[in-house]
């Protein structure tokens, strides 16, 4: 079963000013295009139950992937799973409320406290990589990962685990065309165009 790139929920300037067309064309087009092929191209020597999978069952399975495709799978269809849920995650105009904000500040305090863990999340991978909020038994916590890893491999394989409810891109790719080197500029900004709604379908999901 091939993956294939889903068009944008929206255009390209949907997103402006925080969010600059040029950028979100070529990360969607070209840098997710690419990882869309990649991993097709992975997924041709796995066993037929394996290559069936949704990528998000593929990678919370990794235990089986041969150890020669591992990693190969890990970053392609790592890449094409966080950059499909981050293109829902963006929408200019929702509001945090309900029961998700109120889960936020029962588990880290207040909203702004929230904010400046994962933030920090954000600012402290080196490198390429992702910050997430994610649902780890019933209790809401912030974890990053390196590269194209997700939680949703697991402990083992990324280091983390739980369920991505948010996450934000930190490769340089989803900045620097706008932002250049400020990273902190790009997260302080992220937070005008978070899907609060689409957040809080998953949240609500994975309870």
């Amino acid at each position: 079963m091939a993956y294939t790139l889903s068009p944008l929920p929206y255009a390209y300037d949907a997103l402006e000013p925080y969010m600059d067309a040029e950028t979100l064309h070529l990360h969607h087009d070209k840098h997710h295009q690419t990882y869309v092929n990649n991993a097709n191209a992975a997924l041709e020597s796995l066993p037929a139950e394996l290559r069936d999978l949704s990528p998000e069952a593929l990678l919370a399975q990794l235990d089986k992937v041969p150890a020669d495709k591992l990693n190969p799978i890990k970053n392609n269809v790592g890449g094409h799973a966080n950059h499909t849920l981050f293109w829902d995650l963006l929408k200019v105009g929702t509001e945090l409320k309900g029961e998700l904000k109120a889960a936020i500040e029962k588990d880290f305090g207040s909203v702004d406290a929230f904010k400046e863990k994962f933030a920090a999340a954000a600012t402290g991978r080196f490198g390429s990589g992702w910050a997430w909020l994610v649902l780890q038994n019933g209790k809401l916590a912030v974890v990053s990962t390196p590269n194209q890893d997700t939680p949703i491999m697991g402990e083992k394989f990324a280091g983390v685990w739980g369920t991505p409810i948010l996450t934000l891109d930190v490769w340089e790719h989803s900045y620097y065309l706008k932002y250049q080197n400020r990273r902190v500029d790009y997260i302080a900004a992220f937070w005008n165009i978070v899907n609060w709604d689409k957040v809080a379908q998953l949240y609500a999901a994975a309870k």
